[in-house]
Order: C-alpha cells, then sequence, then structure tokens
C-alpha cells in the first residue's frame, strides 16, 4: 500500500510528503525479536504489524524519512495523520528504527525517540510509580504513537520519569517540538484520543492512541 492513495495527488506534489506501508521484513522482525520488543504472549502477531516509511521534518527544518512499526489497521490512517503534521512543519527529533529498536548504547541519548509499536505493559502514571499496570498498553497492538517524549512528558502530581522533561511541564507556553493544537487535530482526524486530554492531573503529552489511552 502507498501513502499516495491516502493523500491527494496534488497535495503530495505540493508538500513533497511520501509515504509507504509493508508488512515488516524478515530483518525488521529480527530486530524486534533480538531486542525483546516482540516476544511469544505479545498480544499483536508480527504479520499483523506494518513498516510505515513517512517524510517529516527535523528540529533542524530539514526534510527527513522516518519509519514507525504499527498495526496494519492504523497504517493508512497514520499515512494521513504523519502527512498533517508534514504540512504544518510540525518537527519530530528522532523517527528511525535503529533509534526506537537498534542497541540500546546506539540510541539517542536524550531518549527523544517517536515510535510506536513495542510489547509491553500500560506504564503507570508518575503519582503511584513503578513499572506496569498488568494490562497491555496500545503500543503492544501498533495502536499507539508517543511524539518527542521529551518535549511532551507523562507528568502526574507534579513528576515525571524524565527529569530532562521538567521544562515541558508548563504547557501555557509554546517550544519547539510540543504538540500543537493542530497537530492534535492532525490524529482527531483519524479518531485518535491524546494523552494530554486525560481527565485527572495525570497527563501524557506525547502519547496518541486509537481508544485515546
Amino acid at each position: 500500500m502507498s501513502g499516495v492513495l491516502a493523500l491527494p495527488a496534488v497535495l503530495l506534489a505540493l508538500t513533497g510528503y511520501h509515504s509507504s506501508v509493508e508488512p515488516l521484513p524478515q530483518p525488521v522482525q529480527k530486530q524486534l525479536k533480538a531486542g525483546g520488543f516482540w516476544h511469544q504472549g505479545c498480544p499483536t502477531r508480527l504479520s499483523d504489524l506494518r513498516l510505515l516509511t513517512v517524510s517529516h521534518w527535523d528540529f533542524d527544518g530539514k526534510r527527513q524519512t522516518g519509519q514507525l512499526v504499527v498495526n496494519r489497521a492504523a497504517a493508512g490512517p497514520l499515512v494521513r495523520a504523519f502527512g498533517k503534521l508534514y504540512g504544518l512543519h510540525f518537527p519530530i527529533r528522532h523517527l528511525r528504527l535503529a533509534d526506537m529498536y537498534g542497541p540500546k548504547r546506539d540510541r539517542p541519548s536524550d531518549g527523544d525517540v517517536t515510535g510506536s509499536f513495542e510489547c509491553r505493559q500500560a506504564v503507570p502514571s508518575p503519582c503511584t510509580g513503578g513499572r506496569g499496570t498488568g494490562s497491555w498498553s496500545m503500543h503492544a497492538y501498533g495502536l499507539a504513537v508517543d511524539v518527542n517524549p521529551v518535549e511532551n512528558p507523562y507528568v502526574g502530581c507534579g513528576q515525571s520519569r524524565d527529569p530532562a522533561a521538567k521544562p515541558y511541564f508548563d504547557r501555557s507556553r509554546h517550544r519547539r517540538g510540543m504538540v500543537t493544537p493542530r497537530a492534535i487535530a492532525a490524529f482527531r482526524a483519524i479518531g485518535w484520543g491524546w494523552g494530554g486530554a486525560w481527565s485527572g492531573n495525570t497527563k501524557d503529552y506525547m502519547h496518541f492512541s486509537s481508544t485515546g489511552r
């Protein structure tokens, strides 16, 4: 499936946005298994995942090509959402498979990686602490995307697991890489909800998912 089918050809010609969707290549499957990102017992089969390639802008205003592993049901909608982010010139820090799934020593030291699939439990609120909730995260289904996690932290009770994210607790002052109302609308247009809209004092500003959770 090509992203050309998901956006009008005229729009693609004007923006330079390109995308593609393909079944997971064998090397990517091996990479997920080797890193423990997929294992037996995960709620999603490897055959139900897709490799999504999209154009995006980096923090220097340069065009880049990024990749995510996503659920096949989400691939087409996410082509459209990332197309809208591209049209907005929304910057994404790191969006390579190696950034998300490569050896830990080789991943970006700032941890500011945008990604989707990871077979893991949902992470508890910083209010409560702990490592897992006992239920699958939407990331375990490839039905969630975390965007620029440093600039868009997971916070609760005035706390975050990442000290580098503290300057971004104040959402009233926009800084580069923070999600904007139009970026949120790009995901809302495909029916996805935003963790920054959760009720209560726990907010996951990086998190978009098909269920909103």
